[in-house]
């Protein structure tokens, strides 16, 4: 197992302990499995829109303390802890109890590797109903309203329990199904049949291609994929740099559109970097490109009103040899 250390985490640190934040959370992505409908493919490294599904998962668990992804080591693009169930292949139980092992949150969200759409905001909204509620946890359900228990967020300590519990029972995980863990659990459920979409034949693979080229996602998808694959952790206003672009574009030249924008994040990272540093360097070259608009136009004006010089035509004469 490889594993890496997370700022904050217990005894990784000295000085009085703290109390626990009553809002972090663990995450524990399940990657392992045959993928038999993918003839056996990687399906955690397959590409969707530029980025490999496990990565996909990951940044939108990226607000979690502490994640564990069980399956075999890889390069990824957020640090993570690696675990493995035992045996090799028991199955999803295994695999989930396995993961726990290395968490120490209250909430634990659990996560397939297989999830292209979804989103942090998600992510969110499955923790707050959990700590509003009652419940030991709360799932997505798919568009015909079946249970996606690897799409949720569950008290740790009850899902303890619970794998305890069935351990006795069975005497051990391997093989069991997840249904057998959801029959044990109060559980809230929330439709949302966009996140809960999974990646398990190639025709889906393309389904999830093919929606994230669609007009009105395109541009979100690609501004995620460069920031995972620059290894960039930061939300900006993308209309706001869009709006810059536009005027300078408009204002000084097509090709400063590029470059501003450019100029605009390098300045900021010198300026230490974040949102705030982003806005405050496009609102300043925003303003510069006003500026050069407005004389631009007012040069155009006062050309139009100018008197024009009078050019005389040319008397010299033509001396090459072929003149007439």
């Amino acid at each position: 197992m490889t594993a890496y250390e997370f700022p904050g985490e217990p005894g990784t640190g000295s000085g009085p302990a703290q109390r626990p934040d009553p809002a972090a959370y663990d995450a524990v992505v399940l990657a392992g499995g045959a993928a038999r409908r993918l003839g056996g493919a990687d399906k955690p490294g397959v590409r969707v829109g530029g980025r490999a599904l496990l990565d996909r998962v990951l940044a939108a668990c990226a607000g979690a303390r502490a994640t564990v992804v069980v399956a075999a080591p890889r390069p990824t693009a957020r640090p993570v802890t690696w675990a493995h169930e035992d045996p090799p292949g028991g199955g999803p139980l295994a695999a989930l109890d396995a993961g726990l092992r290395h968490t120490t949150a209250e909430h634990v969200v659990v996560l397939s590797a297989d999830l292209p759409f979804l989103e942090e905001r998600t992510v969110d909204r499955l923790l707050s109903t959990l700590r509003a509620s009652a419940a030991h946890g709360v799932l997505l359900t798919d568009p015909e309203g079946r249970d996606q228990p690897l799409v949720a967020a569950y008290a740790a300590p009850r899902l303890r329990e619970v794998l305890a519990l069935l351990t006795d029972r069975h005497e051990g995980l391997a093989g069991l199904p997840l249904r057998r863990l959801v029959a044990e659990l109060n559980l809230t459920r929330i439709s949302d049949p966009v996140a809960s979409f999974d990646c398990d034949t190639w025709d889906d693979i393309a389904t999830a291609r093919a929606r994230i080229r669609e007009h009105g996602h395109v541009l979100d998808e690609w501004i995620s994929a460069v920031k995972d694959d620059l290894g960039i952790d930061l939300d900006v206003d993308t209309h706001l740099l869009l709006d810059l672009a536009r005027d300078a574009a408009h204002g000084v030249d097509r090709p400063a559109a590029p470059l501003t924008t450019f100029l605009v994040g390098y300045a900021a990272a010198r300026a230490g970097g974040g949102p705030e540093a982003v806005a405050e360097a496009a609102r300043r070259a925003e303003a510069l490109a006003a500026r050069w608009a407005e004389e631009s136009a007012a040069e155009d004006q006062i050309s139009g009103t100018r008197p024009q010089p009078d050019v005389a035509p040319d008397a010299t004469p033509d001396t090459r040899p072929d003149a007439g």
